[in-house]
């Protein structure tokens, strides 16, 4: 048989056993499908013990309460409770007084020069005061001012003074009432704050304010005055 054809015989018998072989296979893979092994038993999961309630929380205590804020530290600190437009009425007083006149730039030194010379006769006569010393402001305009410095004094003294000084009354009839802490300095602030008042409130001052000085002007430290500020208010007409 010449090679050729007995090499080929020989590969047709090769194809022939692996095309045999290769049909098995198959068949017994089709067999493995139609019957798949059995699923294999799952575990039974243990029992869990039932959930136990979660612990009650105790209820939420209430905040404290929050500082109050501007609380006073010292005399010349502001205070939220201070009057701001309280109404009050001003009763007439018998007092020693000065007249004078002075610049906005000078206008404390002016004002505490005029009650050291009413201090001065007070102390000399022996004269027992009667309330807070007080300035009348009765003439005003952009660069100074006319007053009258005035301290109460329990009766009218036997010995009158004399030259500047002199004994009269202190102004009475409906105020409102206002608050300032501080330097002298700063009390323009509380001006614009008592003018904004009055605006909003649709009232008309009259020509006249008045400081009452809870803190001695004179001995006081400059920066922690209590000056209380009285305004007249003119009498509102009705309406037509």
């Amino acid at each position: 048989m010449p090679f050729r054809l007995s090499l080929r015989a020989g590969a047709l018998l090769v194809m022939a056993l692996f095309a045999s072989a290769c049909a098995e296979m198959f068949l017994n893979h089709a067999a493995f499908a139609q019957n798949p092994a059995p699923p294999a038993p799952t575990a039974t999961p243990a029992p869990t013990a039932p959930a136990q309630p979660a612990p009650a929380q105790a209820a939420p205590t209430p905040d404290a309460a929050p500082a109050q804020s501007g609380a006073p530290t010292g005399e010349g600190d502001s205070r939220a409770g201070d009057p701001f437009g309280q109404n009050t009425a001003l009763t007439a007083k018998t007092v020693v007084y000065v007249k004078g006149s002075g610049t906005w730039d000078k206008a404390f030194e002016t004002i505490t020069g005029a009650f050291k010379k009413i201090n001065a006769y007070l102390d000399k006569e022996g004269i027992k005061t009667n309330g807070l010393p007080m300035t009348i402001f009765t003439a005003t305009d952009d660069t100074g001012f006319e007053f009258q410095a005035e301290i109460p004094i329990a009766e009218a003294p036997k010995n009158p003074p004399h030259g500047d000084l002199n004994v009269g009354q202190s102004p009475e009839g409906a105020a409102l009432k206002f608050v300032h802490r501080g330097s002298y300095d700063e009390l323009d602030n509380t001006y614009e704050a008592i003018t904004n008042y009055l605006d909003d409130k649709k009232l008309e001052a009259k020509d006249m304010f008045i400081e009452e000085y809870v803190t001695d002007p004179v001995k006081s430290e400059p920066g922690k005055l209590v000056i209380n500020v009285y305004v007249l208010i003119k009498p509102q007409t009705a309406p037509g």
